[in-house]
């Protein structure tokens, strides 16, 4: 037999099937162990057959299979064949995605315990040997144990037994639960007339794709969990996407509340063990639900009966890292692969993918109302103008302190949102304007009070803070821009009685940061949460009756062409934290901009009225979803070769335009606006086209113009145009 391979090598020099000899236990989807070159290599067996196009004598063999059985379904290594061809990236990068890392490199493998017990013998030790009695009389009362444990308790009693033949041993298997002490969430819930109704449209449409558009609150994860049921029924599986990791336990416990053991957890906070553990309970069929953030559209279920999509507008289901996926594409293979359906659900969907559903591609079902038509809380705009005008230095106008204090007064809880960590955004010095930057990246650098260093947060590289000005020499050093950690001491200062957390990358590190934050919130622990955008998705906090959004401004006038949608999103997400339970909510929205008509939709919770604004100007402007963004990247440490390699691609996507000129609405070569990052030099060319049938052309042009030194790769419509 003949195992058609690829090594597990990312290079294109080596992208491409060998052929080897092989026993016939060895099958499609297995990873072997090669010979490869002078050395040996691991690969995947793509496909078996019966001869190969090479004379025999030439073949090497396959020395051994790395586990015996295939760690690739079938669907796998056709998804990985159509990821690979539609982004231009080596196969072996692909493959990757579907195992987990720890098994890839052996850094996990399976983890056994030997545990004892009572042999069916009659032994009776002597009376003096008191060890030898009491451990008998231990097993006797619990019936086994943990070798381990009794040779702790027990010490040579255990192999004294043993050599008697009083024990039995027996080695098993032990499953890693990486989230053993999650608590589970309520179980089945009656759906509303409402709930039902989207139900059965999801159900009953016949279209691939549904859009779920239901405001916050409105009840779209029981909508999920009931869809999920029927199919788990039917005998079939799930995977279930969310967009951030803090919201994996809360999504985890409520599954598990409904679905037992079924469900598995899948992300990278996990540690080696626990991924490859849930990795192979999903593998083996006794998971039937995946659930985790963007790299769980890989997870290996077989059957899917449905995809699942939450907050699907959120921008990290668009990988940044080769393979640059969209997890939405890998998604509908999946989905036509096994004839099910995918459901997108959101409260603010991704423009695109509104047009979709407007324009029939994808069903629209929407859910207009919060469960027990509750209130949407009401939002208060405002002008931070005055603030400062009236005095004001604090990060907090006099109006949402005022209903800060009433919120502790009556016992309710309270969220801040600040999408910036750290004590203060930038550090200079009043004397000469020096900024403290990155000696890596061009970025200034973050305070960070707590542990007084200061912090790169692109490359994570740490400084001394500075007593002095390097450049002046002068000691005149002020703090610009307030983060998470500086609103934390404010609060103190204001509300000495008041219980604080924060929760940012900085306080959520290890894989139960998150889930131990919220908890205690959800305990009520504290009386006010600090966070980042991990505080805006998801939460269901029925104590929460306030929210702060202390700077809705921040990410309203980024240069990028989303950044109006972006800000609309996150502020009606952050808003949909309050109110949840019977008290009607509030939020303080504080702005320096309260005519902008993105915080006027955003305070209304008007989706239609911004989308109908937002879609009118793209169209004028052409910009997605009217055109595709296309961006070629050069990175090098080398300034020079990375400007080279940009005027190889510049000139060959020139001539590409010139043949194509009704295909190109823009092209312009320029730096990055971050022009280093981690050392490396960025240089771009930026594209807007009518459509993508260039795009082929475009991948070709960006592998030509890669040197040995440089990297060059191609993005479609970034979502991080940075």
């Amino acid at each position: 037999m003949i195992a058609e391979v690829i090594v597990d090598i990312a290079h294109s020099e080596v992208d491409r099937i060998f052929d080897y000899l092989c026993d016939e236990e060895i099958c499609a989807g297995m990873r072997v162990v090669v010979p490869f070159g002078r050395g040996v290599a691991t690969g995947f067996v793509m496909r078996v057959k019966a001869e190969s196009d090479l004379p025999a004598e030439k073949l090497k063999r396959v020395y051994r299979a790395e586990e015996n059985y295939p760690v690739l379904t079938q669907e796998c290594l056709q998804l990985a064949e159509g990821i690979a061809l539609r982004y231009h990236c080596p196969k072996a990068l692909v493959l990757r995605l579907f195992l987990p890392a720890p098994m890839r490199t052996g850094r996990a493998s399976e983890y056994y315990r030997t545990y004892a017990r009572l042999a069916p013998v009659d032994y009776a030790p002597s009376p003096r040997a008191a060890a030898q009695l009491a451990l008998l009389a231990y097993l006797k009362e619990h019936g086994e144990e943990d070798a381990a444990v009794l040779r702790k308790q027990f010490g040579g009693a255990v192999t004294a037994l043993e050599k008697k033949g009083a024990l039995l041993f027996e080695k098993r298997r032990i499953l890693r639960d990486p989230y053993a002490g999650v608590q589970e969430e309520g179980g089945p819930r009656t759906l509303t007339p409402m709930q039902r109704e989207a139900v059965h449209r999801i159900e009953n449409t016949q279209k691939t794709v549904t859009l779920l558009h239901g405001v916050t609150g409105s009840g779209k994860t029981e909508i999920y969990l009931d869809l999920i049921a029927k199919q788990l029924k039917a005998g079939k599986t799930a995977l279930f996407l969310v967009p951030e990791i803090s919201l994996t336990p809360q999504m985890l416990a409520q599954l598990r509340a409904r679905f037992g053991s079924a469900a598995a957890i899948l992300h990278s906070g996990l540690s080696d063990g626990e991924r490859f553990d849930e990795w192979c309970r999903l593998r083996e069929g006794s998971a039937r639900i995946a659930i985790g953030a963007r790299s769980a559209v890989f997870a290996p279920v077989e059957n899917v009966g449905i995809i699942v999509i939450d907050e699907e507008h959120d921008g990290s289901y668009n990988s940044e890292s080769s393979p640059r996926y969209r997890t939405l594409d890998i998604a509908l293979f999946r989905a036509r692969y096994n004839s099910c359906k995918i459901v997108l659900g959101s409260a603010t969907p991704a423009v695109e993918t509104y047009r979709r559903a407007q324009e029939g591609e994808f069903e629209l079902v929407t859910l207009p109302e919060r469960i027990n038509r509750r209130p949407m809380p009401r939002v208060e705009i405002v002008d931070m103008r005055r603030e400062v005008r009236r005095g004001n230095p604090t990060p907090f106008s006099a109006a949402l302190r005022d209903r800060l204090q009433t919120c502790l007064e009556r016992g309710n809880q309270a969220i801040l949102f600040l999408n910036r960590r750290g004590y203060s955004q930038t550090v200079l010095c009043r004397d000469c304007g020096y900024v403290a930057k990155c000696e890596h990246c061009d970025v200034s650098l973050t305070y960070h009070h707590e542990e007084n260093c200061l912090k790169c947060h692109y490359c994570g590289t740490r400084y001394h803070m500075l007593s002095a000005c390097p450049q002046c020499g002068g000691r005149h050093i002020n703090y610009v821009g307030t983060g998470t950690q500086r609103v934390v001491e404010e609060l103190k200062r204001l509300y000495p009685s008041a219980r604080i957390l924060r929760m940012d990358n900085d306080t959520t590190s290890g894989k139960e940061g998150h889930l131990k934050i919220l908890h205690r919130f959800s305990e009520r622990e504290a009386d006010f949460l600090v966070g980042t955008q991990m505080v805006a998705k998801g939460h269901d906090f029925p104590f929460v009756t306030l929210v702060g959004i202390l700077d809705a401004d921040m990410s309203l006038h980024f240069p990028d062409y989303r950044s109006g949608e972006r800000t609309f999103q996150l502020v009606t997400q952050v808003a949909g934290r309050s109110g949840r339970a019977e008290e009607t909510g509030e939020v303080v929205l504080q702005t320096y901009d309260p005519g902008n008509y993105i915080l006027r939709f955003a305070a209304e919770y008007d989706y239609k009225g911004f989308y109908e604004h937002e879609i009118a100007l793209r169209a004028a402007s052409a910009f997605p979803p009217f055109a595709l963004i296309v961006r070629v990247m050069v990175t090098g440490e080398d300034e020079r070769e990375a400007i080279a390699a940009l005027k190889a691609a510049y000139g060959g996507l020139c001539a590409l335009r010139d043949a194509h000129a009704e295909k190109f609405l823009f092209l312009q070569r320029m730096y990055a606006p971050i022009r280093r990052i981690q050392n490396r030099y960025r240089c771009q060319v930026l594209m807007r086209l009518t459509d993508g049938e260039v795009l082929q052309e475009i991948y070709t042009i960006a592998a030509r113009s890669q040197s040995k030194n440089t990297l060059v790769y191609v993005e479609e419509n970034p979502s991080n145009l940075n």
